[in-house]
């Protein structure tokens, strides 16, 4: 298949957001900016270190996993529902979302989060980034309009299709 000539922009991607339960909880961001980051992506998620050899360089090796992070900001719209499924519910593990479970499973001491940002192509198919485990925080602040922003921590797989 061809490379697409057609460049990505924020308004072919959609950000979803998973717990781990069998039938996942989920939801689909609604209202966001449009600014979702990835970064820290490497050659087999690992640390690079260099080893000098009296001051020169020596080696370049492959030493300790690395962690990639994301972040995306997205207009406030709820707090927190007891029943509906609100963005920093899932993030807080409350209201809806209360009953969720971690990524890494049931007795983990961290809750995590599977988030799939897809990109859809004009005419239809579509790309995927899907992070497994990731710990999310949430920033709130007030303005026009009053926002969310998302951080987050990938401890599991980065998979791109």
């Amino acid at each position: 298949m061809a490379i697409s000539s057609v460049v990505k922009n924020m308004r072919d991607g959609t950000l979803l957001i998973e717990d781990g339960t069998g039938t996942p909880l989920a939801v689909t961001v609604q209202y966001e900016s449009g600014d979702f980051s990835l970064s820290g992506l490497s050659q087999g998620l690992k640390e690079v270190t260099t080893y000098l050899d009296r001051g020169d360089l020596g080696s370049v090796r492959h030493t300790n996993v690395s962690f990639p992070s994301v972040s995306f900001t997205a207009h406030m719209t709820d707090l927190s529902d007891a029943s509906e499924l609100t963005l920093p519910d899932i993030i807080r593990k409350t209201g809806g979302f209360s009953s969720a479970v971690s990524t890494l499973g049931a007795n983990a001491d961290v809750y995590t989060l599977k988030l799939t940002w897809t990109i859809t192509e004009p005419g239809g198919s579509a790309h995927t980034v899907v992070l497994d485990d990731v710990h999310c925080m949430l920033d709130i602040s007030e303005g026009d309009p009053n926002s969310f922003s998302i951080s987050g921590t990938c401890y599991g797989t980065v998979a791109m299709t």
